[in-house]
């Protein structure tokens, strides 16, 4: 699985996202947790439609410090964090599958969902975000 570095900065109006490696490529959110999930989101937009082998090889930070050309710009101007978003697996298509939970992790859901699977699917989407 590929990590792409993302530089996070806060803003008056939310949170945006840069891609070093993807030129171009921006996200935003108004929290942060909904721009890291947007951001994820992004990425796997770009490598569906230029492919994954189209994408270039993620660089690691000390890599992206050196070599780009916005680095200085960055440190010395903008409030940022680093984040790395994962290129996920492109399946859309839902599995059925069996799993054990706490009774009254359950009950919480019931109390608060009408759909436990779009509840947990959503749940760990933000939890692997």
């Amino acid at each position: 699985m590929r990590h792409y570095v993302a530089l996070v900065e806060q803003g008056d109006d939310g949170y945006g996202v840069v891609f070093p490696d993807l030129p171009g490529v921006i996200s935003a959110g108004n929290t942060y947790d909904e721009t890291i999930r947007n951001a994820h989101e992004i990425l796997a937009h770009v490598a569906s439609v230029s492919g994954v082998s189209g994408l270039p090889k993620p660089r690691t930070l000390e890599q992206i410090k050196q070599t780009w050309e916005d680095w200085d710009e960055w440190k010395c101007n903008y409030n940022f964090v680093v984040s790395l978003i994962s290129l996920l697996p492109f399946g859309t298509k839902t599995k059925r599958i069996n799993v054990s939970i706490n009774e009254r992790l359950l009950a919480r859901v019931d109390a608060v969902a009408n759909n436990r699977s779009e509840f947990i699917s959503n749940a760990l989407e933000m939890a692997l975000s």
